[in-house]
């Protein structure tokens, strides 16, 4: 297992060496397109926040949660109508 690691930050380090060449030899101008890297950056913080969402919304679902928030949430606005 230890072997694998080994070989596995050595190919990292290599790779990010060799990246790092070619960054500096280009006069640090960007390497390749990057067109439609922050929309795709957006459509995965979106995904991951519909994610939570939907587990929260599960969560609260099963557990009676939202009944009791609706109905607390009711009867402040009925106590303060009085």
């Amino acid at each position: 297992m230890t072997r694998i690691i080994s070989r596995l930050r050595c190919a990292v380090r290599d790779q990010a060496s060799a990246t790092l060449e070619q960054f500096t030899e280009s006069g640090g101008e960007r390497l390749g397109n990057d067109r439609g890297q922050t929309t795709a950056e957006y459509a995965l913080v979106l995904l991951g926040a519909a994610g939570i969402a939907l587990l929260l919304l599960g969560w609260a679902t099963q557990s009676g949660a939202i009944g009791t928030l609706f109905d607390a949430v009711l009867g402040g606005v009925v106590g303060k109508v009085k």
